[in-house]
């Protein structure tokens, strides 16, 4: 069977629809189409249902649903196979939000090295729904990320709560988005609960889907907005940013996805010193520092 029409299948689950499996593919609808009607006539039978509101698996997608994620992930592992570097006993694939690489995987890709040195691994950037895709797919052999997705023969474990405050360029500024206010868009929770403390914004002059990217402008050019705490605390220690005073603070758990079926040699290595590293986050001087002055004003915690 071809792996491509197998990865196109997988694209339709995550997506919800062809449309948008097209458009996250790169190619037409009809396109998409034709691969799951060849699919479908190869196998023998319909994989999903379509109507108004998408595309539902039958069941007989869904069983096909673990072979496909097994097929695709076999051959993307025969290519790291092929491709390891001389000197190397094995290969490890991680994918992770910017915000989560600063201050946390930059301190786990060092560690990880020495403990691991005949492991070769490959860092990548993504948001949620590309790194699922590339977890599904079996291109990527772990994901760190806020908002994850439950599937099937993927485990999802928790590594800590992000914290995210608002700071801003001024002393004393008001507790809510004035002019100068950076959105960035910290996933679909952030988004929700930002609407229900901020029930008035009208949105931002500049938004951002890269925290980092925010926290550069508002650097360079001023302004306040909403970032994790554990980042920005060495700005509040040096007076760049300044915590704004009775703004509520949102809590963001992060997690580890991985597959069921891995290599517990390699990636058990590598959850391990994750953990070890998300145990002592709420414990650095700056953090503890910080988020002690803005627990009182904390919101309430999601659901």
């Amino acid at each position: 069977m071809d792996t491509e029409l197998a990865r196109t299948f997988l694209t339709v689950v995550t997506s919800g629809n062809f449309v948008s499996a097209a458009e996250h593919l790169h190619v037409s609808q009809s396109t998409v189409s034709t691969r799951i009607h060849t699919l479908e006539d190869q196998l023998g039978c319909t994989l999903f249902v379509r109507n108004k509101a998408g595309t539902t698996l039958t069941q007989a997608g869904r069983q096909f649903q673990r072979h496909a994620s097994t097929l695709v992930r076999t051959v993307e592992l025969a290519r790291h196979d092929i491709g390891l570097p001389e000197g190397f006993s094995g290969t490890l694939t991680i994918g992770c939000r910017i915000g989560l690489w600063e201050e946390f995987l930059l301190q786990w890709l060092p560690e990880m090295q020495r403990n691991n040195p005949t492991i070769s691994i490959r860092a990548e950037s993504g948001i949620e729904p590309d790194i699922m895709q590339g977890l599904i797919e079996g291109r990527l052999d772990v994901g760190v990320m806020y908002t994850p997705q439950s599937r099937p023969g993927l485990q999802v474990q928790q590594l800590f709560e992000e914290r995210l405050v608002m700071v801003s360029t001024t002393p004393d500024s008001p507790p809510t988005p004035q002019a100068g206010y950076v959105y960035v868009d910290w996933g679909p929770e952030f988004y929700a609960r930002h609407s229900a403390c901020f029930p008035n914004f009208g949105g931002s002059a500049v938004n951002a889907s890269i925290g980092w990217l925010g926290l550069q402008h508002i650097l360079k050019s001023g302004g306040s907005g909403y970032f994790p705490a554990r980042i920005v605390s060495r700005y509040v220690e040096a007076r760049t940013l300044h915590i704004v005073d009775d703004a509520p603070e949102f809590f963001m758990p992060a997690y580890v996805v991985f597959p069921v079926d891995h290599d517990e040699q390699i990636l058990g290595s590598a959850l391990a010193i994750m953990h070890r590293i998300a145990d002592k986050q709420d414990a650095t001087p700056g953090n503890s520092h910080l988020l002690k002055r803005t627990r009182a004003r904390s919101a309430p915690a999601h659901t």
